[in-house]
């Protein structure tokens, strides 16, 4: 069987007595750092006579068909990542998936998660919550995926890198708005571990300062805001002129707003074909909008 083995995401002390028992009797451990498995089996102080094969982002298609012959031999393969929980924003899925299409048994030895932990101690409402892992790096295809959370009513959870988190944090400002309120996990369980909270706007301006370590954002859900309608708009333009389309762009700052589909469609309309806006063409034409679908 296929186990997944969920390691500490920073205090060694958070390992599970089960984790300790499946690692000393593994078979075969494919790990996502054969030297960081070393190094937490020398925390842990204790040894083990498996197999150890690495098996992460670059090698995780090609060795996933090894395993599974392995598996399919009679052996059991133990998966750990470097921290965490296999095949959250980690290698495993690809394994999981085949050896289910195989007919072979898959389980987990349960352990930290950075999602749930961040979560539990955002202050932010756990009721209701989806995980999004890393954004794309790419700005375009990561400002199109922070579009897509505009009107998401949910708490959110992101993983991102230190070096690359003020860039999310000013796309997240300039697409959510600088009040969405929102919470910066970093280095969890560890000693400097931090939990800094407040508007997006807030943590922008901190994290430019310079920041290290494992990073989880949580992000507050969407509320309806009070913005007039003409202000909103303006709104629909912005989104427009970075190449969203219309229908979509009007339905997503609707729902952001509480305003009307409709109304806030025909405004937008109306000032496009008065000149109004950054989103006309070269010449000086408004161009023909896509009509939104019926509410």
């Amino acid at each position: 069987m296929v186990i997944l083995a969920g390691t500490p995401i920073g205090d060694t002390a958070s390992a599970s007595p089960r984790l300790v028992q499946t690692l000393q009797g593994a078979q075969v451990i494919a790990a996502e750092d054969t030297r960081r498995l070393t190094d937490l089996l020398h925390r842990l102080q204790i040894s083990t006579s498996a197999r150890i094969v690495s098996y992460f982002e670059g090698n995780e298609a090609a060795r996933t068909q090894e395993l599974v012959e392995v598996l399919l031999a009679g052996q059991d393969v133990v998966v750990v990542t470097d921290a965490g929980m296999p095949s959250v924003s980690d290698p495993g899925f690809r394994l999981v998936s085949a050896a289910i299409e195989h007919g072979v048994r898959v389980t987990s030895v349960p352990g930290p998660t950075a999602v749930t932990t961040a979560l539990a101690i955002s202050g932010m409402p756990t009721d209701r919550f989806c995980f999004e892992g890393f954004l794309p790096r790419k700005r375009g295809e990561r400002r199109r995926r922070l579009q897509e959370l505009v009107d998401e009513p949910r708490t959110t959870v992101l993983y991102e890198a230190p070096h690359r988190v003020a860039d999310l944090l000013h796309d997240a400002v300039e697409i959510l708005g600088a009040q969405r309120h929102a919470a910066i996990c970093r280095e969890l369980t560890k000693t400097y571990e931090e939990v800094h909270r407040g508007t997006l706007a807030q943590l922008r301006d901190w994290v430019e300062q310079g920041v290290r370590g494992e990073i989880t954002l949580v992000l507050a859900g969407a509320t309806a805001q009070t913005v007039s309608l003409a202000d909103a708009v303006g709104m629909v333009d912005e989104v427009v002129a970075d190449g969203e389309k219309t229908s979509r762009a009007v339905a997503g700052i609707a729902a952001r707003t509480g305003l009307r589909r409709r109304e806030l469609y025909d405004a937008f309309l109306a000032a496009r074909r008065a000149g109004v806006g950054a989103s006309q063409s070269g010449d000086g034409h408004a161009e023909a909008p896509d009509q939104p679908s019926a509410e």
